[in-house]
């Protein structure tokens, strides 16, 4: 089938074919020509990145009456990320229909730019829930000639607390609206919209309901918390040209890791809800613009992000509701590509992960990290083929050739190329040499975690423990203590072992002959007004420093929609739909 044979308008199919539109997915294959031609209540259920957006988008567009200025169509989205890319999509279709104007409205910008926008003429608003609410009670946006309303990632809505703003926007809409609903998950919350306030919808379904796309691996690591970030590091060295998202149960940790990674050289950044829009948008359009290569969000500031080519999803932390791992999966294999989903589950998430494959239809295939020297070669490879490939500046280089050439007339070829080779290649195999195996075993009881096994992997004959005053309370993280550990003393990174913050002071384990610099040199140093004082631990004491074994107690880890009328007076909309 072709997007010709849907019954769409020239206009709105001139437009989507300059976008390079040609088959249309399953979801708008059942869609589109329903809404097309019988325009009911209707329920979408289909994964994420699957092309919902255009399920309802082209058959609302091809609705609206351009020569007046009522608005006519309104779509409510959880946040400010989808509402954007909601109103480019609708925008991108419709280019070549005179006269249409969408509008997108959200918080964290200038309301009274939004307010002129509508009072212009916006035939179709795409809102978040507490901007809308904003406008209606300023008494600045009319929804009485709304024909449709769109709900899209309900559920989400829902479970960002958005019910009764919800219920107040539909109110203030037309009995005889039609309520087109699209999601990937179909919680209990989101069937009672159906139940309460739509009527009889027909109901779409690609895929079993909460199903995620079929074109998406699913591989599972079993991974202690502490070692979490090092097993996210050999994941991304090992997928040098990784396009992915982490995604982190909070804010502060996702600043954290974005942070570590930073400071470890990745191209990364953070995405959550302390930013500011104007931080938001850069960050997003460096992201889309594929300038950064690991975008770091918690589930809230993620949702709306529709970017292609996305390679791997890595859930840093199991969502806490198990529906949302479905809506963060469906970040990667977009348009029917391919995809990588990886979830680090502790020794005792079995039955977390368990019941994610019960409501995603798939099991997960259980992973080990790869090891130092897949991770070295894989490296190494990588480097090769970027030199392989370097397009060469003949004409630029010239005038500097015989001086270079000079400089190696005594070196073999072979030597040569060693020496270019481990020039970008030393660092991974420092690093590497040090590290250890750091996959767990899955566990129903306790992992293990017991006094013998904490001294253990504490225990390294050629490695000291130094006590820091300094902790989480202080605002301390393990990449700014690291950091200040090297920018003041000239250690490398290779040199510094595992590292704890706790609440009110931290660990962290380095090599032996670095001790003399680390107690002189560490002493009295400002970080945000507070003075650092570090101490040697003893040997196998868990907790060292000032107040012995104690202190390194581990602090544990880290609707009813209105009652609207059901739909009298509905065939009259529908009859003014289609005369248009």
């Amino acid at each position: 089938m072709t997007f010709q044979e849907l019954g769409l308008s020239e206009e709105i199919l001139s437009a989507i074919t300059e976008i390079g539109f040609v088959e249309p997915t399953p979801i708008q294959q059942q869609a589109i020509p329903h809404l097309l031609n019988d325009p009911s209540d209707l329920i979408g259920l289909a994964s994420t990145g699957t092309g919902k957006t255009a399920s309802f988008g082209l058959p609302l567009l091809n609705y609206i009456d351009p020569s007046t200025k009522a608005t006519q169509g309104l779509i409510i989205c959880p946040t400010r990320e989808l509402c954007i890319q909601i109103s480019r999509d609708l925008e991108s279709y419709s280019k070549n229909i005179r006269g249409l104007n969408v509008v997108s409205v959200y918080g964290g910008t200038d309301i009274m730019k939004q307010i002129r926008q509508i009072e212009k003429g916006a035939h179709i608003v795409v809102a978040t829930p507490g901007r809308l609410m904003d406008l209606i009670n300023r008494r600045k946006i009319k929804l009485n000639e709304v024909d449709t309303v769109i709900l899209d990632e309900a559920d989400e809505m829902l479970n960002m607390g958005f019910k009764e703003d919800i219920d107040s926007i539909l109110e203030k809409t037309p009995d005889d609206k039609c309520v087109w609903l699209f999601s990937a998950t179909m919680p209990k919350e989101v069937a009672r919209i159906a139940k309460n306030y739509m009527s009889e919808p027909f109901e779409i379904t690609v895929g079993g309901k909460n199903e995620t796309n079929k074109n998406i691996e699913h591989h599972s690591y079993i991974i202690k918390d502490r070692d979490k970030y090092q097993g996210l590091k050999r994941l991304l060295d090992f997928n040098p040209d990784i396009y992915g998202l982490v995604f982190c149960r909070t804010r502060r940790e996702t600043a954290a890791v974005a942070d570590k990674l930073m400071a470890d050289g990745y191209s990364a950044e953070p995405l959550h809800g302390d930013l500011s829009q104007q931080q938001r948008d850069r960050v997003m359009g460096k992201f889309r613009n594929k300038t950064l290569q690991v975008l770091v969000a918690t589930d809230v500031a993620a949702r709306g992000i529709d970017v292609d080519d996305i390679t791997h999803v890595i859930h840093y932390n199991l969502p806490e509701e198990v529906e949302n791992y479905t809506h963060r999966s469906g970040r990667t294999a977009r348009a029917g590509k391919k995809g990588v989903s990886v979830a680090f589950a502790g020794p005792r998430e079995g039955r977390k992960l368990s019941s994610i494959e019960r409501i995603i239809g798939t099991s997960f295939t259980p992973q080990k990290l790869p090891s130092p020297d897949q991770i070295c070669e894989k490296q190494l490879m990588h480097l090769v083929d970027k030199m392989s490939d370097v397009e060469v500046n003949k004409e630029g280089i010239a005038k500097y050739m015989p001086a270079v050439m000079e400089k190696f007339e005594d070196i073999s070829k072979e030597d040569l190329i060693e020496r270019f080779v481990s020039a970008e290649f030393n660092k991974f195999l420092s690093y590497y040499s040090k590290s250890k195996n750091i996959d767990a075993e899955a566990s129903s009881g306790r992992d293990g975690r017991d006094g013998n096994r904490r001294r253990r992997d504490r225990d390294d004959d050629n490695k000291n423990r130094f006590f820091v005053n300094l902790g989480d309370k202080d605002g301390l993280n393990q990449g700014a203590l690291l950091r200040m550990i090297c920018d003041n003393t000239d250690l490398n990174k290779g040199s510094i072992g595992k590292i704890d913050i706790l609440k009110n002071f931290s660990f962290f384990d380095a090599d032996k002959e670095s001790t003399d610099a680390i107690l002189s040199k560490l002493q009295n140093v400002d970080y945000e007004g507070k003075k650092m004082n570090v101490e040697q631990t003893k040997k196998g004491n868990s907790g060292g420093g000032k107040g012995g074994g104690n202190r390194s107690k581990r602090r544990s880890g880290g609707g009813n929609f209105g009652g609207g009328n059901s739909g009298k007076g509905k065939y009259a909309s529908r009859e003014r739909r289609r005369r248009r």
